[in-house]
């Protein structure tokens, strides 16, 4: 790893990029809407949003918001498997790759555009609209739904004894598998994220899916249907996709007034598909760029690791299943992750891979402005051709400047294990470095 003395020059810019931001973020003013998660410091640690509101209806009432972010990265990274082979070109020749050197230097600036828009007392939709992504540069719909906690906009008072405890969800939009998508980056959307970079076996992906909820003090249960695309047709295929079924129970109370705890499980499941997009459905690119990454598909998927159960001339099953415990007292935090997922390309063996996370951070300072923490991260199976292991280690803090402007400083270091590596890009492979973040959000 090159000298922090080396990269300090760059991490004084970045910080003062995000003073220089304080200002615009500060000029923002207050649009409370119902039963919605504000996308500031003021809605960490809410996870599915929430269902009791203060907030009165009075007519219809747009909110535009939106993220950007901006990274200095001082990583570098190295493997014993260079060159390896990736391949063969269109005469059957070998084709043989090097990880690139990278340099200190800046990524590419990411932007979100956000639309929520209060259509009738208990009815919001949502709409996200990445601007700029590492893997697409270019404005695309990331995705959009619309949720009911009230009846009303079809007759005062419609089933209000049943709405008081349910609540319904569809649209082309992010399953809620997991809690771990409640505390990643989404594009430009850091601040809910204490770390720089998403976990390594990141379930995420975007279907048109409905979900349907239910609360009782406490308690959720969700049960939810998708079709199981990520890009959608209706053009029939030799195999044919079926519908993926998943669910969630959660327990989630404020013990006293220093306490809290959450505790959710959830499960997936795929019956039938050649795609399969649970761990590979993040079209706008791993955070740290270029990292361990050859330029296939511009950084979609490395460091992050997908099982890649589904192939397009076979159809593939997969189940997933996720605990998460969280815990605050006072102003610690513990956030646990236990994931197995096992599954198959039909007609092989089937093969299971554990993911093992924890998270421990402290808060203080006025209003918890500043945090500092640690996250270990591990994710074992077995590929192909052998068993692999991959472990991360992050350790850093943060500081919210204000509600909607904060900076992220951690060091990382992750390594890649076992013999299904072995003539790969990944053997023996590592990296470690510096990543300074700076995000803005409204």
């Amino acid at each position: 790893m090159k000298t922090l003395h080396n990269i300090s020059k760059y991490i004084s810019l970045a910080i003062l990029m995000v003073f220089g931001a304080v200002g615009i973020a500060s000029a923002q003013f207050d649009r409370d809407m119902q039963y919605y998660t504000n996308p500031d410091q003021t809605g960490l640690n809410q996870f599915e949003a929430p269902f009791d509101t203060d907030v009165e209806f009075d007519g219809l009432n747009v909110r535009i918001g939106g993220a950007n972010t901006l990274q200095f990265q001082g990583i570098s990274q190295e493997n014993t498997g260079d060159p390896y082979f990736a391949g063969t070109d269109d005469n059957g020749n070998p084709i043989f790759k090097t990880l690139p050197e990278l340099e200190n230097n800046f990524n590419l600036a990411t932007s979100n555009l956000d639309l929520d828009v209060a259509l009738a007392s208990g009815l919001r939709m949502h709409l996200r609209t990445y601007l700029t992504s590492q893997h697409h540069t270019e404005a695309y719909v990331k995705s959009g739904y619309m949720q009911v906690d009230r009846l009303d906009f079809i007759s005062e008072g419609l089933l209000s004894g049943l709405m008081d405890k349910l609540r319904i969800k569809i649209g082309h939009m992010e399953l809620n598998y997991g809690d771990n998508h409640f505390r990643r980056t989404d594009n430009a959307f850091a601040i809910h994220n204490p770390f720089v970079g998403n976990y390594i076996m990141d379930s995420f992906t975007t279907e048109v899916a409905g979900e349907m909820y239910y609360y009782n003090n406490g308690m959720m249960a969700m049960l939810g249907v998708s079709n199981g695309k990520l890009n959608q047709s209706v053009i029939a295929k030799d195999i044919k996709t079926h519908a993926t079924v998943y669910g969630k129970l959660a327990y989630d109370k404020k013990m006293n007034e220093d306490t809290r705890f959450r505790l959710s499980a959830s499960i997936l499941n795929v019956s039938n598909s050649s795609s399969i997009y649970l761990y590979s459905g993040d079209r706008a690119g791993s955070r740290y760029y270029s990292v361990m990454d050859d330029g296939f598909r511009s950084g979609r998927f490395a460091p992050s690791f997908t099982p890649g159960f589904g192939q397009p001339a076979a159809a593939g099953e997969m189940t997933a299943f996720m605990l998460n415990p969280f815990v605050k007292f006072q102003g610690f935090e513990f956030y646990g992750v236990f994931e197995n997922t096992s599954g198959n390309v039909k007609g092989n063996d089937s093969r299971t891979f554990n993911q093992y996370g924890a998270e421990a951070l402290y808060r203080f300072g006025a209003n918890e402005n500043f945090y500092l923490g640690a996250r270990y991260n591990l994710v074992d199976g077995e590929m192909t051709n052998g068993d692999i292991e991959i472990d991360r280690f992050n350790i850093g803090g943060g500081w919210f400047l204000t509600k909607n402007v904060m900076a992220k400083l951690e060091y990382v270091t992750q390594s890649y294990n076992g013999d299904g590596y072995v003539g790969t890009k990944y053997e023996d492979g590592n990296f470690d470095g510096v990543m300074l973040e700076a995000v803005i959000s409204f």
